[in-house]
């Protein structure tokens, strides 16, 4: 049923200007990408105090919580697609039943995920072949996440329910205090600061819970109160609408498995890396985080853009939607060119912030200014993502993040196992399969296929 949408929490992106439009929402956004960047490096900056191995116990358990994040957008991006499309439509009403689901479905899947995670910990770290002393910590770093997964999944479906209305700011804002919270936590609890016991890096995974705990608790008092301009009932009754549910899979399964398959590969390449010693594991997870500051503030325009088609689909503004996206992506663009000259300029003073091991330094420059040459490309194909959830048509980046994942296991062998680079060939691997995605996904969305897609 068709309502005028009044409530100003609600924000119509279905009018006015676009490029006003891109940075309302995405700047919120980036900013909220930026603050968990923060507590991230935060993590890795006090955890590296504790030398290479407790740091690569936690780089390796962080590719292990990747899968988390993965199931986790399963929900949240048919939420984004479902719930932005409805208010497009002016259907508040099936916007309401949308999210309603999508946090009881979320409550199941976590529970179930906190018992697997919490009993193959152990076996994961086994699979990756790490160090006996880096799969202890490990796994006791990765059961404690496994025990808050709950939190993790819900904070992740109520943000996504508050950016589909293009709401952006209030999950900001519950970000800026989630990872206050958590940054404060961290040295307390891993050197047993005043009345807290040394806890070390299981002392890391505990503040990360306590302090998405409190994110969630927020959110969740903020929609009881009615700031999120729809209202949907907290109430953990399990009773599922199955057909809704699968409207949300539908368009969530292809990205998830798409993440998961991301998630499965670096698994097997933590193994590759792991063959040339525990130095060289710490460099990729410190590349890896820098990685992150372009990633993430690309992920921020990517929910833009996925906003902006969602909300433009539903309305009957196709057009509009393309503008929206390739405007985006052009943004995006001018971004990751500024931070892949970082990157190649300044590897060195960068890799050395967060640790101070000469080895570990060497390899992080190496791979820094190899990551260098493909961030624009990494950029477009996030974008381009983020527009084709919008439309609910996530199978083609799936097709295109499963191809070129897969093919990153026998390249990086190659390189690394059979040539003389050495540990580079696996840092070659991810920038060169890295570029072939951002190009092949500019030429799927430019088809236009999308602006059809019925969900």
């Amino acid at each position: 049923m068709d309502q005028e949408i009044k409530d100003k929490s609600i924000h119509d992106l279905t009018s006015g200007s676009i490029t006003k439009s891109i940075f309302y929402l995405a700047g919120p956004v980036v900013t909220t990408m930026f603050l968990e960047t923060a507590f991230s490096l935060a993590n890795i900056f006090w955890v590296g105090k504790l030398g290479a191995v407790s740091l690569a116990a936690v780089i390796s358990s962080t590719i292990l919580v990747w899968i988390i994040y993965s199931l986790m957008g399963t929900i949240s991006v048919g939420v984004t697609a479902l719930v932005s499309r409805s208010i497009g439509a002016k259907d508040l009403e099936q916007a309401s039943s949308v999210a309603r689901q999508a946090y009881l479905f979320a409550i199941l899947v976590a529970l179930i995920l906190s018992v697997l995670g919490i009993f193959f910990s152990h076996s994961a770290f086994v699979l990756m072949g790490t160090e006996p002393e880096v799969t202890r910590l490990g796994s006791r770093y990765l059961r404690i996440i496994f025990s808050g997964a709950v939190f993790l999944f819900l904070i992740d479906v109520f943000g996504a329910t508050f950016r589909a209305s293009g709401n952006t700011k209030t999950p900001m804002l519950v970000t800026l205090g989630s990872v206050g919270l958590n940054i404060l936590l961290d040295p307390f609890l891993i050197f047993g600061w005043g009345p807290f016991p040394r806890m070390e890096t299981s002392g890391a995974a505990l503040a990360s819970i306590i302090s998405q705990c409190l994110g969630c608790g927020l959110l969740g008092f903020l929609i009881v109160r009615g700031r999120l301009g729809f209202k949907f009932s907290l109430l953990p009754k399990l009773k599922l609408h199955f057909a809704t549910i699968w409207r949300i899979l539908r368009i969530g399964i292809p990205a998830s498995i798409a993440w998961i398959t991301f998630s499965i590969v670096y698994l097997f390449l933590n193994k590759i890396v792991a063959h040339f010693g525990t130095e060289d594991i710490a460099a990729l997870g410190v590349g890896n985080r820098m990685e992150s500051i372009s990633y993430l503030t690309c992920f921020g325009f990517s929910v833009a853009a996925s906003t902006l088609v969602g909300q433009n689909l539903g309305a009957g503004k196709p057009e509009r939607s393309s503008r929206a996206v390739w405007q985006t992506a052009w943004i995006v663009a001018l971004i990751t060119g500024v931070v892949s000259i970082m990157f190649f300029i300044f590897p060195q003073h960068i890799t050395s912030f967060f640790i101070s091991d000469p080895k570990v330094v060497q390899l992080g420059t190496g791979y820094l200014r190899i990551l260098a040459l493909s961030q624009v490309f990494m950029g477009l194909e996030i974008v381009f993502e983020g527009a084709f959830a919008g439309a609910g048509n996530t199978v083609p980046p799936m097709v295109i993040s499963l191809s070129g994942s897969l093919a990153r296991i026998p390249l990086a062998y190659f390189l690394a196992l059979h040539t003389s680079i050495g540990v580079a060939g696996v840092w070659w691997a991810i920038s060169l399969t890295s570029v072939i995605k951002g190009i092949i996904s500019t030429y799927w969305f430019s088809r236009g296929g999308w602006k059809n897609r019925n969900i």
